[in-house]
């Protein structure tokens, strides 16, 4: 019950993050750039994540577990930095495709730190997980198409950077209160941000004309939820099962779409929601399943014939 909890909070925070796509697509249309959309992101979530130390917890880090922590960080600002530049070549739904490869880039990561085999659930919850995210990008649909090279390198380069993030949440200082732990792993990421995309929207008069009302949505959804939540929920889970559950942006990401920006969707896609679903369920309830069918007798007992 209390790995339920931990489930729960991760599949919390990939929903979080999911619901991005929809709040930049706002902010374009508003006149911002993705640049200045994705910086305020990082800039906003790093601010509450700093009242919050402030006014919650004070803990003092040690030189070495601060640097780990702020090294480990580096992986959340390449996420953002190669899926930004993915959506910019190629249509969304190939973009997000791409960044759900690590659903099984992560479980194959953890397979070799650990030297051992994934899982059977694990195994087929990939299978499904691939299936799903085929159907609901909308990959099949024949109106996709603007694939380049350059956009499908960054596609997979923000799924190996999105691994390695859920990798280190689960492996790196976890003894350090999830809040100090999430401040200086953005500290870093806001840090490669603001020297890749230009830290310009901060002083141009950017935020008092509107990037507010999407930086700080961003940085809620986008830094503070996410990495707090993956940050008290992988260690427990194993970032195996954490990249699983992770995997719950992409409907996340479809419904906010459907809800706010009215898209419509295709049955297909609708299917694939439902499938990603599954596939995410599938490790916490195969076991109970197989379970449930090894103790179901096979032949009735003497005393009922």
């Amino acid at each position: 019950m209390r790995l339920l909890k931990y489930a729960l909070l991760v599949f919390l925070g990939a929903c979080s993050y999911g619901s991005l796509s929809t709040i930049i697509k706002l902010g374009m249309k508003d006149g911002f750039s993705m640049q200045q959309l994705v910086g305020s992101q990082y800039f906003f979530g790093w601010v509450m994540l700093l009242l919050s130390v402030l006014l919650f917890s004070r803990k003092k880090l040690g030189m070495k577990l601060g640097l780990s922590l702020l090294v480990a960080g580096i992986t959340i600002s390449l996420t953002g930095i190669f899926y930004g530049f993915a959506v910019e070549e190629l249509p969304a739904s190939i973009a997000i495709v791409l960044l759900f490869q690590f659903t099984w880039i992560g479980v194959i990561l953890e397979a070799i730190v650990d030297r051992k085999f994934p899982s059977r659930e694990k195994c087929i919850s990939m299978l499904i997980l691939l299936i799903g995210t085929i159907l609901a990008g909308g990959i099949l649909e024949p109106s996709v198409g603007g694939i380049t090279a350059k956009g499908v390198i960054f596609g997979l380069m923000s799924a190996v950077s999105f691994a390695f993030y859920i990798f280190v949440s689960g492996r790196v200082a976890t003894q350090v209160p999830a809040v100090n732990k999430s401040l200086y792993m953005t500290t870093s990421a806001l840090i490669i941000i603001l020297m890749v995309f230009s830290p310009s929207f901060i002083y141009d008069g950017a935020i008092p004309d509107g990037l507010w009302k999407f930086g700080l949505p961003l940085g809620l959804l986008g830094i503070v939820i996410p990495v707090l939540f993956f940050s008290i929920g992988v260690p427990k889970l194993g970032s195996g099962l954490g990249a699983i559950l992770g995997a719950a942006e992409l409907p996340a990401a479809v419904v906010a779409s459907v809800l706010i920006l009215h898209e419509e969707v295709s049955l297909l896609r609708w299917v694939g929601i439902i499938v990603v679903l599954l596939g995410i369920a599938t490790p916490q309830l195969l076991p109970i399943w197989i379970r449930k069918k090894s103790t179901t007798p096979l032949l009735p007992k003497v005393e009922e014939l």
